[in-house]
């Protein structure tokens, strides 16, 4: 890990979280600890923090040391967080934080294949555990490959690099970040500033990881969680986490569109969060000076209710 990580919308975040002493707040991401630290430094309060790569939970040791017992560290998926709280005997807490995606530590270092800038082997697993891209791209079908860089990775010419991965694997299974992002590149037309690996990268990271999936359900899991009163900040970095993100707030605080005769409403519900957003906040012009790697970063807040937690059956 190679560079450090810069927490983003840090400030904006700490404001609408509103820390206060005494109170319990949930960092489902903690990866190099900015977040909570400055929920930390904000008020005498406690933080619980989450990650599912054993490199973040072990580097968060020394992290930990200033704040005594007021951060706790479980390694563990965010998705997961009732069932990780309940030794602790945690049921309800003050605020959650959600930083979505891959951190500067995971994508700058070569040996996890996050990137397509430094070769390395194609592995891409936040938990170092199960599939990784590679064992993706030598297994499945052509039909699944091009669902996934399609859908995932919004790529126009998904069949494209499809068929050329196909072609590629006959020879020999492809087991390096460098040798899919030149496949890519030789498949996807050059267009501005982006790589053309960019999408397929992206996309493949967010199946090995099951990312979208993590988001439904760490959300549904934030808001049984969260007290009356709680608040829950999630900063997203692309058009599919923040999209998700918006249509799960909006349903649940009553601004989901009304339907027509065609398209029925959903049934009437007790809204079970107030926006705080309406727009996303996104990053200032000195804070994009200061971190370009910020420039897609939305924040999305919004306040529980009284209202019971609809749950999956939203």
């Amino acid at each position: 890990m190679t560079a450090p990580h810069v927490p983003v919308l840090l400030a904006e975040m700490v404001a609408a979280l509103m820390p206060r002493d005494g109170a319990l707040y949930l960092d489902g991401t903690f990866g190099a600890g900015g977040y909570s630290r400055a929920l930390l430094d904000a008020a005498s309060c406690r933080v619980v923090a989450f990650d599912r790569d054993p490199a973040a939970a072990k580097a968060a040791a020394a992290l930990a040391a200033p704040y005594r017992d007021r951060l706790t560290l479980i390694e563990g998926r965010f998705s997961e967080m009732e069932s990780l709280l309940k030794p602790l005997g945690v049921d309800a807490v003050s605020g959650v934080v959600l930083d979505l995606g891959v951190s500067s530590m995971q994508l700058d270092d070569a040996a996890r294949g996050f990137s397509f800038r430094a070769d390395g082997p194609l592995d891409m697993r936040m938990s170092q555990s199960g599939e990784s891209a590679a064992d993706l791209v030598n297994r499945l079908s052509e039909t699944e490959l091009v669902q996934i860089i399609r859908d995932f990775g919004e790529e126009r010419f998904a069949r494209r690099v499809t068929r050329a991965i196909l072609a590629a694997r006959k020879t020999a299974p492809i087991t390096r970040t460098g040798e899919l992002a030149a496949l890519v590149r030789r498949s996807v037309p050059p267009s501005g500033t982006i790589d053309p690996a960019t999408r397929t990268f992206q996309a493949l990271r967010i199946a090995v990881n099951d990312e979208l999936g993590e988001l439904d359900r760490g959300l549904i899991a934030a808001e049984r969680l969260l007290a009356p009163g709680g608040r829950l900040a999630v900063i997203s970095f692309h058009s599919l986490e923040d999209r998700r993100v918006k249509s799960f707030l909006r349903v649940r605080s009553g601004h989901a569109p009304r339907g027509t005769r065609h398209l029925p409403a959903a049934r009437e519900r007790e809204p079970s969060f107030r926006l705080l957003t309406p727009k996303p906040v996104t990053p200032s012009s000195a804070e994009l000076a200061l971190n370009p790697r910020a420039r897609s970063a939305r924040l999305r807040t919004a306040e529980r209710t009284t209202a019971p937690a609809w749950g999956e059956a939203a």
